[in-house]
């Protein structure tokens, strides 16, 4: 296999043991698994890839047993909640990711352990690396480990704000809402898109995201708070 191009210390060792409940040892894959594109040096995004696939396989299928009754349309909803970024950057925050990755200074100098987009990545390819590693039933483990929180919670599945945006212009009678690009700036791997959303005699809604989609969603959100309504209200009258 040759050598490891990055060793992980004890302590990140130590810590990947705590969050994944087995004996862990120095591996190569978990050594990419925490290792960011700006070391510019083997990282995690092949393993990124695969973990997003074995995450959302194993929340598709406890949302299908466990939610027996609930239409598909519904429980997509819901397991777009449980597989967002958003939701991956905060549980790679309440399980210490953002203090074990591998980012280069550089990157660390400019906020790199707080960035959603690196927690994110960084999560799921922990996830690829586990399943490989050490099999599925590891994986899931540790997916359903620290997903409890969230899989517990019974509520109605949040809705998408640009879709509750676009909804709430049609009954109104009003033009649909236009989303436009502000700018995009960053680096390839991780890009920041500004974006405004309008409907004409209404304030501008603005966003950013490190996807244009992302971007839109949060300038939907910020249209709807100035509006005075709730994006996950069933009324939004």
């Amino acid at each position: 296999m040759g050598s490891l191009h990055t060793l992980l210390s004890p302590m990140q060792i130590d810590h990947l043991k705590k969050i994944s409940g087995i004996d862990v040892t120095q591996t190569r894959l978990l050594s990419y698994a925490l290792t960011h594109s700006s070391m510019g040096e083997k990282d995690n995004e092949r393993l990124e890839f695969l973990g997003d696939r074995v995450l959302g396989l194993v929340i598709a299928e406890y949302l299908y047993h466990k939610k027996p009754q609930e239409e598909e349309g519904s429980m997509a909803k819901r397991f777009a909640r449980l597989v967002s970024k958003d939701l991956l950057a905060e549980i790679a925050v309440k399980i210490g990711l953002d203090q074990v990755v591998i980012i280069s200074k550089s990157e660390e100098n400019t906020g790199g352990r707080t960035n959603s987009t690196i927690l994110a990545d960084c999560c799921e390819a922990v996830i690829a690396a586990l399943y490989i590693e050490f099999g599925w039933n590891t994986a899931r483990h540790f997916i359903l480990n620290h997903w409890t929180d969230h899989l517990m919670i019974d509520q109605p599945p949040p809705r998408d704000p640009k879709t509750i945006l676009q909804e709430w212009a049609q009954a109104k009678g009003l033009a649909l809402p236009q989303y436009q690009i502000l700018s995009q700036s960053g680096p390839s791997h991780q890009p920041l898109f500004e974006v405004t959303v309008h409907i004409p005699g209404y304030n501008i809604g603005k966003g950013s995201g490190s996807s244009k989609k992302l971007a839109e969603r949060q300038a939907a959100e910020n249209f709807i708070e100035k509006a005075g309504w709730s994006a996950h209200a069933d009324d939004n009258n």
